[in-house]
């Protein structure tokens, strides 16, 4: 029940966010939702916390950071200019190519192997994809 109601409510959120975006801009939003989420997160964040992480090398507190500011808060600033440019419908859809763009970087920067079952499942999820975003959609 509780994962249905994570699921509802990030919905929810993203299409919000999305319809914020042409009105406020991409970066409004996103900082806007951490400025709402700190006082609801910094609970569970303060109790989750170790005094051994504090500790963690200087290469682990360079990812953090990078994960933090880049592929969230500088991410997330262009993925809400993208829905408010192209409408959420229609954007929103790419993100399901966003696995199979990360195993085919996987076979290509470590060499993974990839399975059939992947490459059909992905061709299955791209021409489903691409159907959908030919479907008229309300601006």
């Amino acid at each position: 029940m509780a994962l249905a109601g994570a699921v509802l409510s990030a919905a929810v959120g993203y299409a919000e966010g999305g319809n914020l975006a042409r009105k406020l801009g991409g970066w409004q939003v996103i900082c806007w939702a951490l400025v709402l989420a700190f006082p609801i997160l910094i609970w569970p964040v303060a109790m989750d916390l170790s005094w051994g992480m504090l500790g963690a090398p200087l290469e682990v507190w360079f990812s953090f950071g990078y994960v933090s500011i880049v592929s969230q808060f500088i991410a997330f600033i262009a993925w809400y200019h993208g829905l408010a440019l192209g409408g959420i419908a229609k954007v929103s859809q790419l993100q399901y190519l966003q696995p199979f763009l990360t195993l085919l970087g996987s076979s290509l920067l470590v060499g993974e192997d990839i399975a059939t079952s992947t490459i059909v499942t992905a061709l299955i999820v791209l021409l489903a994809v691409a159907a959908g975003r030919k479907t008229p959609s309300k601006p």
